[in-house]
């Protein structure tokens, strides 16, 4: 058991340190703290399987690997594979939120034909639509740190369009108060990113 634990902790220190990645930002991916982290590389706990799975995955190894010896020059090309992963996360999310102002082209479109007045409203809420999207996206990815700039863009960007529709369609500029309630949402969104997650 002692070698196992060994060859985890080694092998974690070793994979999270070929990406670049702080302990930090590896807690982070797996929803544990830094100091969970710190344990398993330092040999003194063992994450359970269910996390070697997560691990082993984020790194593009088998739970096996993970717990079996490995010399200096015997870490898998895999081992790269997060820095891609990223990077399709990344371009998949923002395809996505690509996909919500296309569809706001085409319902533009369509209501231009058809002679709606202020059809280029469409495009102002598909703003918040695109945020709500990537946060989404952000959230299956696991990357936590963003969501506290989609959440605030989402907030600022959906009152923002119902003040303007409210003012363009009903004269009813007098509805800016709505604001504070977005002054009450950041300030619950603060608080809410700033709770820490110890495992």
């Amino acid at each position: 058991m002692e070698e196992i634990r060994k060859n985890v902790a080694d092998n974690i220190a070793a994979l999270r340190t070929s990406c670049g990645m702080t302990q930090a930002q590896f807690a982070e991916k797996l929803n544990y703290s830094d100091k969970a982290i710190s344990k398993w590389e330092r040999g003194e706990s063992v994450p359970d399987v269910t996390i070697l799975k997560q691990i082993a995955d984020l790194f593009g190894v088998t739970v096996d690997w993970l717990i079996a010896p490995h010399g200096e020059d015997d870490r898998p090309a895999a081992a790269e594979a997060p820095s891609y992963r990223r990077h399709n996360e990344l371009l998949i999310s923002l395809l996505s939120a690509l996909g919500v102002i296309f569809v706001a082209a085409i319902v533009f479109a369509a209501l231009l034909i058809a002679g709606v007045p202020h059809a280029w409203l469409v495009f102002l809420w598909a703003v918040p639509l695109a945020a709500t999207d990537l946060l989404v996206f952000n959230a299956i990815w696991g990357v936590y740190r963003r969501n506290f700039i989609f959440i605030s863009v989402m907030i600022w960007t959906f009152l923002a369009a119902i003040y303007v529709t409210f003012g363009v369609l009903l004269g009813a500029w007098e509805l800016w108060y709505i604001f504070f309630f977005g002054l009450l949402l950041q300030c619950a969104t603060v608080f809410w990113s700033g709770i820490r997650v110890t495992k």
